[in-house]
């Protein structure tokens, strides 16, 4: 099962940025593992739903507000994922992801594996780097990210 990894956000925005920077952090560690590709998909295009089709599985990592700690690291699958698009909680990049998934939905390539891991964020304004709680999760959201990829290549299918 090829799985897409996906991290989006604004590096120039201090905390909005942290999708980015694990994913970065994951390729350094994972990066020559064949079924794992990892995308920095900035500040998201629907020319990223190409991508979404060419995997069977996704995991998107974004800073999320769910008004809990910062650097607290979330992580929706499946359909609690969908719900929590379709519900008004979501990312930070909330019109584009949920366009994203739609557009996989409609063209029958949604992901039957497929997640959010979010972080939440401290600070979204001007900063080249995140705030030290948000920095602090990038081992942790890394860490969610592969016990995702590992339990999906154990699952039929994967």
């Amino acid at each position: 099962m090829r799985t897409l990894i996906l991290g989006i956000g604004n590096t120039l925005l201090s905390d909005e940025g942290i999708g980015v920077h694990v994913v970065e952090h994951l390729r350094g560690l994972h990066g020559a593992e064949p079924d794992l590709t990892f995308l920095d998909g900035g500040t998201l295009s629907f020319t990223l739903a190409g991508d979404i089709q060419a995997h069977e599985a996704l995991i998107v990592v974004d800073a999320a507000r769910w008004g809990l700690a910062p650097g607290t690291v979330r992580c929706l699958e499946g359909e609690e994922m969908d719900r929590h698009l379709l519900g008004g909680k979501m990312s930070v990049h909330e019109v584009g992801l949920s366009d994203l998934m739609d557009i996989a939905r409609l063209s029958d390539h949604l992901p039957a594996h497929r997640a959010l891991v979010g972080i939440e964020p401290e600070y979204l304004d001007w900063g080249d780097a995140p705030t030290a709680p948000v920095a602090a999760a990038i081992p942790r959201a890394a860490a969610a990210v592969m016990a995702l990829v590992q339990r999906w290549r154990g699952a039929p299918g994967g």
